[in-house]
């Protein structure tokens, strides 16, 4: 499947704003670009245009897809069922992309970002229910449980995501039990779980253009 591999700073330049795709680093001020060059990138980055309400629109939607590191396609099949679920649709798209396998392993700082996280799923070092999962984008359900592998615990990013968990916190939605590497879904996140600054309903109102 095809995906974005050039630099991940580049990509909050564009934004004008942190998404916070390189895990600790990108609290480190000295090490964060957002910190030594908030231009955009290109010869002409540092003249940004004010932008119009669709560019507002365009802007929220790539933002968001960037942050969860989820390709156009994708991204648009969650809004379809979104769209279609019952509640507020903004607010279906945000349960669905937070419920990710990926971003659930990284709220449970079980990685330290969620491309560390897609990866270490891929190579098979976590479970869900006690069976082997390799796909990122697997949707968990509340009671799911999903742990380390055994043979994986001692895994370099594992480890050192569990022994600086207390420096995070973790989500209310999700029971952690770090000396386990396990974690339960108690529940689906609500949206005062989600980051305050996305604002959903943009994109929600450039699809439904």
């Amino acid at each position: 499947m095809a995906k974005y591999i050039g630099p991940k700073c580049r990509l909050c330049r564009t934004e004008g704003k942190q998404l916070f795709l390189k895990g600790d680093r990108c609290f480190d001020k000295n090490k964060c670009a957002m910190f030594r060059n908030s231009s955009a990138p290109g010869m002409h980055g540092a003249k940004r245009k004010k932008l119009s309400g669709y560019g507002e629109q365009l802007r929220e939607k790539q933002r968001i897809r960037k942050i969860y590191g989820v390709l156009e396609k994708q991204f648009r099949i969650y809004i379809d069922h979104a769209m279609r679920a019952k509640g507020i649709s903004g607010e279906n798209l945000l349960r669905i992309l937070e419920s990710r396998l990926d971003n659930v392993v990284l709220k449970a700082n079980f990685a330290p970002s969620r491309s560390a996280a897609r990866q270490l799923i891929g190579h098979g070092h976590f479970l869900v229910n006690g069976k082997k999962v390799n796909i990122a984008s697997v949707i968990v359900k509340p009671n799911d449980v999903i742990e380390v592998a055994e043979k994986s615990r001692q895994v370099l990013p594992i480890k050192a995501s569990v022994e600086n968990a207390g420096k995070r916190g973790t989500a209310e939605w999700l029971d952690v039990n770090a000396e386990k590497f396990r974690v339960q879904v108690k529940r689906l996140p609500e949206r005062s779980d989600i980051d305050p600054q996305l604002n959903e309903q943009l994109v929600i109102e450039y699809y439904s253009r």
